[in-house]
């Protein structure tokens, strides 16, 4: 907000130094747009303005030749800037943008060619003074929250693999199943939103002052992210697989038994890709599931759930352990 009506009022002095027989309406809603989130975004709001204004003035001359000073040209403006932004194909705003300019430029200025001109280089004045506020006052960073979203998922991940364990440890009833395997699925959820949050921290970096020494840590949370996805997605056919086909004599299984150790290693292994003395880089310490899990001979029951932990667990141990890339 401060930047912005700095922006503003720089730009409504400056312009009024320039031209000061006129309000400086153009110059001053220029600089309100063209403010955004980040630098980037900044000079696509500038450039879209003054493509807008000079449409738009183009727009009410055209119009104003053709159909002379009539109470009803402004509705002809109106239709005529819609119609030139959908030929164009362009976005709603930027379509907006001619038809509030040309309306503008007829209710202010009439259709004097020099006033066109004029509202043009006024509008060019706010929008630069717009981004060069925005790149000398810097935008804000957006990486703090995708790593700490970044972490969050990581642990619940890791919570979710245990949840699957503490299903094959011990005889779980219905409600516990179904919990479990809502848990699991609000990952999905989660790595959603981790996706967003990394989109909108590359954009804050991009043409930011302030961006190099954030873009290392960035790249570190790109790369554990790029990891952890497939893991999620193993995750959930875990839960699925165990919600599908539990049956409470699978606890007493001797291979069961050995496969929840495993998933609990799994989670360990999981959680210090986020926790590693504060660094982010991935970790150096040896994983606590050092060797792949063998079953010598399938249940002749539970075959299928066995058969397809065992195929997500060694998804899972491979994309934490960089195996599979």
């Amino acid at each position: 907000m401060a930047k912005t009506l700095a922006a503003m009022i720089l730009a409504w002095f400056t312009c009024l130094l320039i031209f000061p027989e006129q309000l400086p309406i153009f110059g001053a809603i220029a600089a309100l747009l063209v403010v955004q989130d980040n630098v980037d975004q900044s000079l696509s709001k500038g450039m879209e303005r003054v493509i807008g204004v000079l449409l738009g003035v183009s727009v009410a001359l055209a119009t104003g030749t053709f159909l002379g000073q009539h109470s009803w040209l402004f509705i002809a403006a109106l239709v005529a800037g819609l119609a030139l932004g959908w030929a164009l194909r362009m976005t709603p705003s930027a379509a907006n943008q001619i038809v509030v300019s040309a309306l503008l430029m007829i209710a202010l200025g009439g259709l004097s060619l020099d006033y066109g001109i004029e509202r043009l280089v006024e509008t060019l004045i706010g929008a630069l003074i717009g981004v060069g506020i925005n790149a000398l006052v810097a935008a804000p960073v957006r990486t703090v929250p995708v790593h700490e979203a970044l972490v969050s998922l990581t642990e619940n991940a890791a919570a979710a693999l245990r949840r699957i364990a503490d299903a094959l440890d011990r005889p779980r009833d219905d409600d516990w199943l179904e919990q479990m395997h809502e848990d699991a699925r609000t990952l999905q959820v989660q790595r959603t939103r981790v996706h967003a949050l990394l989109r909108q921290a590359r954009d804050s970096l991009r043409l930011n002052p302030r961006s190099r020494r954030h873009r290392r840590g960035l790249a570190a949370d790109d790369a554990l992210f790029d990891r952890l996805q497939p893991i999620i997605t193993q995750i959930g056919g875990m839960s699925r697989a165990v919600y599908d086909l539990y049956e409470p004599d699978l606890v007493t299984d001797p291979q069961v038994v050995g496969m929840v150790e495993e998933i609990r290693r799994a989670a360990h292994d999981l959680e210090l890709l986020v926790h590693d003395g504060g660094e982010r880089e991935i970790p150096t310490e040896p994983p606590a599931l050092t060797a792949p899990y063998t079953i010598p001979r399938p249940h002749p029951e539970h075959w299928v759930l066995i058969g397809s932990l065992m195929e997500d667990l060694r998804r899972v141990r491979g994309r934490i352990t960089g195996e599979l890339e």
